[in-house]
């Protein structure tokens, strides 16, 4: 991973659910904070958005989810990025997710969870603070 330029963040929606306006919210508000994002687009299975983030040197991966999948989604982005040796990069993510399952996902590796009605402002503060510093 270079340290630097702007923030890598890859930007998904794994799984069956077509609503994207969330997700291109998120996208919008990092691409004006100066990150740069991928957004890979609707429908995308775990194995390619893990190729996504590694052959875009991502520092980060962003997922929505809000088809109820979240658990098991989530666990299968960060077990291939175990199994291709990327844990280094951040997995954070936002959707409907029920409060009793956020606890578990940190546990699993989830980085952040943002539920609806986070500002975007938060979301942008918690990747600069938590991801790796902008450079100067």
């Amino acid at each position: 991973m270079g340290v630097s330029g702007p923030i890598r963040v890859v930007v998904a929606k794994p799984g069956l659910d077509g609503h994207d306006r969330g997700v291109k919210v998120i996208a919008r508000a990092l691409r004006d904070a100066g990150m740069e994002v991928i957004y890979t687009g609707l429908h995308q299975t775990p194995e390619q958005i893990v190729d996504t983030a590694i052959q875009e040197d991502a520092d980060a991966v962003g997922l929505s989810i809000l088809s109820g999948a979240h658990n098991t989604l989530f666990a299968a982005v960060l077990e291939l990025l175990k199994e291709r040796e990327a844990e280094d990069i951040k997995v954070f993510g936002g959707g409907i997710i029920p409060d009793e399952d956020i606890a578990p996902l940190k546990h699993l590796g989830v980085a952040e969870i943002f539920t609806p009605g986070t500002p975007t402002s938060a979301v942008v503060d918690w990747v600069r603070a938590n991801v790796r510093q902008l450079a100067a």
